[in-house]
């Protein structure tokens, strides 16, 4: 399959990445970033769009991909709410758009968050957001759209954006929490798979992930 991606100089993106470089299930990567991610694979291209809002501007470079891995995403520790929602929901939405135009029949995958709230009137700012964002995709023309939601995430083995709270919690959050953990591994696989084989529900959280990477 051919993938779309968004993320990679973050660390889900680049966890997600690194699977599909060596699944073989996938053969094309294209790479959609604000700035250069450094890494030559046979797989891999890489297209730099600078504003999302202008995606639309490179259409002849998005066409013929059956999947969108949406991985970018920001935290919202001391953001305003007209600024996380600025990126977290208008600029994917916008994404989302163009690269449905452009590709009957794709599926979509949204990184979102455990306890997003869809009812999206919560005390959340965050959560509020994420629900928004995750509603208005499904509403999209997707052959298939998921949401998923995984909690603590181990870095994949190699990964060079990770801070280092996450190397620290990852020697032992998933040995204590092993319900509430996922690998990036798991959460690449489960996109690929979800590709192909689709899944019972939109929503995707720890417990479905773990499932479809399986």
């Amino acid at each position: 399959m051919k993938v779309i991606m968004t993320g990679a100089t973050g660390m889900v993106g680049e966890g997600v990445l690194l699977e599909c470089l060596q699944n073989t299930k996938v053969t094309e990567v294209l790479i959609v970033n604000r700035r250069h991610y450094d890494l030559q694979h046979p797989k891999l291209k890489e297209l730099i769009v600078p504003d999302f809002l202008k995606l639309e501007d490179f259409g002849n470079e998005l066409k013929s991909y059956e999947a969108c891995f949406y991985c970018a995403g920001i935290s919202s520790i001391g953001m305003k709410e007209k600024d996380y929602s600025y990126i977290t929901y208008d600029t994917t939405l916008h994404f989302a758009k163009i690269v449905s135009t452009l590709n009957p029949g794709m599926v979509f995958t949204f990184v979102s968050g455990a306890h997003t709230d869809t009812t999206e009137k919560g005390r959340s700012m965050w959560a509020r957001v994420k629900g928004k964002t995750e509603n208005d995709l499904m509403k999209l023309s997707f052959k298939g759209e998921y949401n998923f939601r995984p909690g603590f995430m181990k870095p994949f083995p190699g990964q060079k954006n990770v801070k280092s709270i996450f190397k620290f919690f990852g020697l032992f959050f998933p040995k204590l929490f092993p319900k509430q953990s996922l690998t990036l591994q798991q959460v690449g696989k489960a996109m690929i798979n979800v590709v192909e084989r689709g899944y019972a529900t939109s929503v995707l959280e720890i417990a479905d992930i773990k499932m479809l990477a399986n």
